[in-house]
């Protein structure tokens, strides 16, 4: 989750029946309804994208607001236009450039309302009838064009608003356009701005129309405006369609230009076929044998964890760094939008497993970015860098994919830029504080030194790891001793994760139920509290926090208590604490590996039942589906991995902890790989055995390299 203000939903009319909910599925997309996340706290969207694509056309509801951080929510009872780019499920809105909306005819306000039962949206393919317009809008896109299709009422004379103002911000009364130069051309207009809003970025587009425009009508600005607005005529004469490609580019208006070219003629179903069938292709790498309401749960998970990170890169390889500077990679794709405090968990371990072929770009990307910046992303997005959230994610993502053999960068190179990241002093990680005490006091750190000392250590594993895997014994010696630092932070009284000062007092008074955040109720911890917090340290040392809680049967009667004795948060949903049982709250990801760490006690039959419980519970074949943020795949990513059986608790090891499948068969099919045969034999929640080809596997370290190895990979049950 991001650091989040909360915002009151719209009261809107009762939900509808969805469009296309009982169509039967042959193939993979068909099992995709892209509605599920839309309605709540999701925030997904339900228009079209290429699989990690650069674009992500889609509707509008509002500009401005938490609720509406894509765009758009399902029961919002307007469309006020269609804009070529946004984030899946984040917590801060961004992007939503170049809005354009059709209508019949010209009207005072372009915003209209639409039939619920008129929308249609399958991967790559969105479209809805705009009652007070007039005209059915149709999108699709290629990897960096967005393509509309709009069909009017009667033809002649139309209308098209088109507002480089829009975008999706986080504050209505900022002003979120710094410079603008647009220029009108025989087919449409090309332009490039300079916006801030959650970071400075930006961005070129490239507009053309399948017509001529006919007249330019520039709208006066309204208060802050500091782009135009246009209303564009066009003579259809006998005909009803109108067309408009749009590219993107973060360079220049050449980049866009040529982004758009992307798009050859005019075939509009073309494209969406074209969308269609690379989503089955990707899709159709991960099958499970289900009921329908399962499938469409799973696939749909998976199409929401295939859309980031974003391709960022021109079809000539420029692209625009954080640094503001337009540099060209040397091979390959380079990618942003890294939701990496979240994703980082589980969404990038899952791109290992089932897309490896764009793992090295995703590597060479955060390193290119801190090439440009002088250390790795937190939160980047569009190229730029937003510095959203604590820690330093992109660390144990660069040791994860080391780990597990991916040779496509230069391990050296990475190695300096993650000790970098992990030594020079930056907003929220002052190092020379850290290094000083040996954690981050709360007496002299702005909030969170709970959760910001235990997501040290995070990175600090990852740069050990790193450093032993490419021979530099010193610096694995150092970062290895000072990934002990969380344990400076156990209170023995409570074996929680404990706020310290400079001379070494306990926060006091101490209140471990009390969630806290930075924006609006600083304390601590990040968007969390301390028996949230306190199982951090067990995704890079499991056995070290067992310990440090009483050891193995102790450790258990603490995941008890954190899930069967504490009642739940209520009213503090902005930070997460939402899709709860007991103190865990799936709504965030701080929770999502624990009930992932029964398998470290006498117990673990327990763990099984909650991954089952939550699976069950917080995922829903409809559009309030996803109780909480997306967040650019993580929330999917828990669920792909909890329906095949395993997950990564200790993201940068190369290992898997064992759970019990959701499903008594599934199969994965990576090109280029064997395939692993996925077999659950029995009903029971207690896990006899897990064996791979006959061998033995240990539940608690199932190794990455054997799972790619492919084999029959079964999972014996009892009661």
């Amino acid at each position: 989750m991001l650091l989040r203000v909360f915002a009151a939903m719209l009261v809107i009319l009762p939900q509808p029946l969805r469009a296309d909910a009982t169509s039967e599925p042959s193939a993979p997309a068909d099992l995709v309804d892209p509605f599920i996340g839309t309605d709540g706290t999701g925030h997904t969207f339900p228009g079209p994208s290429r699989p990690f694509g650069m674009v992500q056309p889609g509707p509008d509801n509002a500009d401005t607001g938490w609720a509406f951080t894509s765009g758009y929510q399902y029961k919002a009872p307007l469309i006020i236009g269609f804009s070529q780019n946004r984030a899946s499920g984040t917590g801060i809105p961004e992007l939503g450039d170049v809005l354009l909306q059709p209508s019949q005819t010209r009207r005072e306000d372009f915003a209209s309302h639409y039939s619920k039962n008129s929308e249609r949206a399958t991967p790559g393919y969105y479209a809805v009838k705009l009652a007070d317009n007039g005209v059915r809008v149709e999108l699709t896109s290629s990897l960096r064009a967005a393509f509309h299709r709009y069909t009017f009422d009667q033809g002649g004379r139309v209308w098209v608003l088109a507002d480089v103002q829009h975008g999706l911000t986080f504050i209505a009364d900022r002003q979120p356009v710094l410079s603008n130069d647009v220029q009108m051309t025989k087919h449409g207009f090309e332009g490039v701005q300079v916006r801030t809003n959650w970071t400075r970025r930006t961005v070129a587009f490239s507009v053309a129309f399948d017509h001529p425009v006919a007249e330019v009508v520039t709208l006066p600005p309204r208060r802050m405006d500091a782009a135009p607005r246009y209303l564009l005529v066009f003579d259809l004469k006998e005909g009803r369609v109108l067309q408009a490609k749009i590219g993107l580019s973060t360079t220049d208006i050449q980049g866009a230009r040529s982004n758009r070219k992307e798009i050859v003629g005019w075939n509009f179903a073309q494209v969406a076929s074209d969308a269609k069938a690379e989503w089955n292709r990707l899709l159709d790498r991960v099958t499970i044998e289900a009921p329908g309401t399962q499938q469409r749960i799973f696939t749909t998970a998976l199409y929401h964890a295939f859309l980031h990170p974003s391709v960022v890169s021109d079809r000539d390889g420029r692209w625009r760094g954080p640094d503001g500077n337009i540099r060209k990679a040397a091979k390959g794709l380079r990618y942003s939008t890294f939701s990496l405090w979240d994703s980082f968990r589980a969404a990038q371990p899952l791109y290992t497993l089932l897309v490896p072929e764009r793992v090295n770009d995703f590597a060479n990307s955060l390193l290119d970015h801190a090439d440009a910046s002088g250390r790795l992303p937190i939160w980047p997005i569009w190229g730029a860098e937003t510095g959203t959230m604590i820690g330093e994610p992109a660390l144990p993502v660069l040791a994860d994919i080391w780990a597990k053999g991916f040779r496509g960068f230069d391990g050296k190179r990475a190695l300096a830029a993650m000790v970098a990241t992990a030594s020079e002093d930056a907003a929220l990680s002052q190092w020379s504080i850290y290094d000083r005490f040996g954690f981050y006091p709360f007496d002299k750190v702005d909030g969170e030194s709970v959760s910001r000392t235990l997501e040290a250590g995070i990175g600090d594993d990852a740069i050990a790891r790193m450093a032993t895997s490419v021979g530099d014994t010193e610096t694995a010696k150092r970062f290895s001793l000072r990934a002990h630092a969380w344990r400076k932070l156990i209170d023995p009284e409570t074996r929680l994760a404990r706020g310290r000062d400079s001379e070494g007092n306990w926060r006091s008074p101490f209140d471990p139920l009390k969630p806290t955040s930075p924006l609006n109720n600083p304390g601590d911890y990040t968007e969390a509290n301390a028996w949230q917090y306190s199982w951090t340290p067990a995704l890079f040392d499991p056995q070290g926090l067992s310990d440090a809680m009483g050891g193995r049967a102790e450790f258990r009667q603490m995941l008890d208590r954190f899930f069967f004795e504490l009642k739940p948060s209520s009213g503090a949903e902005y930070l997460g604490q939402e899709a709860m049982i007991g103190q865990y709250a799936h709504g965030n990801e701080p929770s999502h590996h624990i009930a992932w760490l029964y398998a470290l006690t006498d117990s673990p039959e327990t763990g099984h039942r909650l991954v089952r419980r939550i699976a069950g519970d917080f995922y829903k074949d409809s559009p309030d589906g996803i109780i909480g943020n997306e967040d650019a795949g993580q929330m999917s990513a828990w669920y792909i991995f909890a329906t095949l059986g395993f997950y990564p608790a200790q993201p940068a090891s190369a290992t898997y902890v064992a759970g019990i499948p959701l499903v008594e068969r599934a199969r994965i099919t990576v090109p280029g790989r064997p395939i692993l045969h996925i077999n659950r034999t029995g009903e029971g929640d207690q896990l006899a055995h897990v064996a791979l080809a006959g061998d033995p596997l240990s539940p608690i370290a199932i190794s990455h390299s054997r799972l790619v190895g492919g084999g029959e990979l079964n999972f014996t049950t009892k009661r």
